[in-house]
């Protein structure tokens, strides 16, 4: 037994998928025990059935199509014909492209790369320094995973029951909150040397709306449909996929015909990734719930922390590191089954819990030394890790400043929540 805990270190050591690594902890556990194995293909087979998993490839599929056509630019263009006069125009015009486009495609790698090639140059020609453009790209790629309908969410939702529509209502306010901190310091740091702005003609702004007309219904059809009753996050889904499919392969045509198996193929590859850890992960989590370990972790851990303030504020910096060490849907399926019975014994209200969890690993992302964006974006423009550290840290620090205000008033979260939901 020993040995084999020594190999599967090795194995995690070696780069070995995280799937595999957590599979088969979770099978020498149970061996180790006398369970019978089979009880991880139970719980794949148990969380197939679950209907919420429905919306999760759907909507990794539209954003995939998302990603691939020529969607950003169009979004990029309307924005900056809309916003462009403000002060900071255009790189309040980037934080709220990054946002929308994270919350479609679910992931700020892709942010980065996607957007990063035409928003860098247009800052730079727009009299923004290095620094900052870079610190505002890297930060903004992960902005949008509090906005429906991002992966995130459903997937919180799934792991910890939670209602998807509440968690969509719950991420908006904390949302807007994170981008209007942002917009301001953008705003403030508009260029001096700016460039006077050219108000764009009636016929250039009817132009821009009818190129990106195809796409501005889709949070209609995401947040309409559900809040207005028509269908459930897996209907939303569903219709979501196939009207991107529609517009993008046979309307806009920006996506080939010929290549959408492969855009299906890429697409299912990440879900089926998500399944896979999520399968073993639960069998992992209900082995630790047959120990009792999340009751002796909050017996533990009551004996020094009596205030749910003071626990929020562990689980904050807890929730930094695992946020800067893992990617989202690793840290959500290993973590959160864990913390959630230890939240519930402090009476923190789950979907609250969902919105400060996934805030932090947002943030974390951006968070030195090892954050994700740090090194997606050193690779994206070239430039040293350590360059990117300084450049995000004004950004950092605004973000934090979000993460106070929405774990220590859950009114932030759970505002719309109690009128809605």
């Amino acid at each position: 037994m020993t040995l084999a805990k020594v190999v599967i270190l090795l194995l995690a050591l070696l780069g070995t998928p995280l799937f595999i690594i957590i599979a088969a902890l979770a099978l020498l556990s149970f061996y180790s025990e006398g369970v019978d194995l089979s009880v991880v293909i139970i719980e794949m087979a148990r969380l197939a059935d679950t209907p919420l998993l429905l919306s999760l490839p759907l909507f990794i599929f539209a954003g995939t199509l998302l990603s691939e056509s020529g969607a950003p630019q169009r979004m990029l263009r309307l924005s900056r014909l809309l916003l462009g006069w403000m002060p900071g125009g255009l790189a309040v015009v980037a934080l709220l492209v990054c946002a929308i486009f994270t919350a479609f495609t679910g992931a700020s790698g892709v942010t980065i790369f996607a957007l990063g090639g035409l928003l860098m140059p247009a800052l730079l020609a727009d009299g923004y320094s290095e620094k900052f453009s870079l610190g505002l790209i890297t930060s903004s790629g992960s902005l949008g995973l509090l906005f429906p309908p991002s992966l995130p969410l459903i997937l919180y939702g799934v792991i910890s029951e939670s209602r998807i529509d509440q968690l969509f209502l719950a991420g908006i306010v904390p949302g807007v909150l994170m981008l209007i901190l942002l917009m301001l310091y953008c705003m403030k740091k508009s260029p001096k040397s700016r460039e006077a702005y050219r108000s764009p003609t009636r016929g250039e702004v009817v132009a821009g709306l009818r190129e990106a007309a195809w796409e501005l219904p889709l949070p209609i059809i995401v947040l309409g449909g559900i809040y207005g009753g028509i269908f459930v996050a897996g209907e939303a889904a569903a219709i979501t996929a196939l009207y991107v499919m529609v517009v993008e392969v046979f309307v806009k045509k920006d996506v080939s015909w010929r290549h959408l198996p492969t855009s299906m193929l890429q697409s299912m590859m990440l879900f089926g990734g998500i399944l896979v850890i999520l399968a073993a992960s639960m069998a992992s989590t209900n082995y630790l719930v047959d120990l009792q370990v999340p009751s002796r972790l909050f017996e533990f851990i009551s004996q020094y922390v009596s205030s749910k303030y003071t626990f929020l504020l562990l689980l904050n910096i807890f929730l930094l590191i695992v946020g800067s060490m893992l990617d989202i849907f690793s840290a959500l399926v290993l973590v959160v089954p864990l913390l959630i019975p230890i939240a519930e014994a402090y009476d923190i209200n789950l979907v609250h819990l969902g919105i400060i969890f996934l805030t932090n690993l947002q943030i974390g992302y951006c968070t030195p030394p090892v954050g994700l964006n740090l090194f997606l974006a050193s690779y994206r423009f070239d430039k040293p890790v350590v360059q990117l550290y300084g450049a995000t840290l004004p950004f950092l620090l605004l973000l934090f400043v979000t993460l106070l205000l929405v774990t220590y008033f859950p009114f932030f979260s759970l505002f719309l929540v109690n009128m809605w939901g």
